[in-house]
């Protein structure tokens, strides 16, 4: 759908350029905009690599092991339904520390191993668990303190201080958060009583 989407307003871009006489324009943006976005992909592939490295840096000295064990208090409260050492825990451990990071992309992997294990805790397998819910849930209450991305993206195109958001951001993700589990124990007691 949304390469119908966008294909349409291309189109009905270079008809209404074409229209109106601006069909150079159109050709020096679209390829102004190239560059920018191969120079944005080096500068984005740049800060992944260096992040991506120090998560694995962090999982081999056992960095990564160390702070989910110090998480099981948190984590067997918000996922009472799995067995302390788990794998699954272990895996949404890694889960959150890197999108704690703004590594989203590192985040990934670890969060469908971690559904995966959840799964097999699960009595109806055609059925979300509830830790399954808040696993999501918490996920996507932008569970991020640094935002590499954005960091990335303000330093591209030459912010003064593109470092500048990393408070209000923190703040929004802890307030999303909180309101994320409280959401999901409050979804969740429902589903008990039923």
């Amino acid at each position: 759908m949304l390469n119908y989407l966008w294909s349409g307003m291309i189109l009905i871009g270079i008809v209404v350029a074409a229209f109106t006489g601006r069909i150079p324009e159109v050709t020096n943006a679209a390829l102004e905009s190239a560059r920018a976005a191969v120079t944005l992909c080096i500068t984005l592939l740049g800060i992944i690599a260096m992040w991506t490295g120090l998560m694995a840096i962090a999982e081999k000295s056992g960095l990564v092991a160390s702070l989910s064990s110090r998480m099981t208090p948190l984590l067997s409260y918000l996922f009472p339904e799995l067995p302390k050492g788990s794998k699954a825990l272990e895996h949404i451990s890694t889960n959150f520390m890197a999108n704690i990071l703004g590594l989203g992309w590192a985040a990934t992997p670890a969060g469908i191993k971690a559904m995966q294990e959840m799964q097999k805790y699960c009595h109806d397998k055609q059925r979300a668990s509830n830790s399954m819910c808040m696993f999501m849930i918490i996920n996507m209450s932008s569970l991020q303190l640094v935002t590499v991305n954005i960091l990335a993206f303000r330093t591209q195109y030459g912010s003064a201080n593109p470092s500048e958001i990393i408070g209000p951001g923190i703040l929004v993700t802890i307030s999303t958060t909180i309101v994320a589990i409280i959401f999901a124990k409050l979804c969740e007691g429902r589903v008990n009583r039923s």
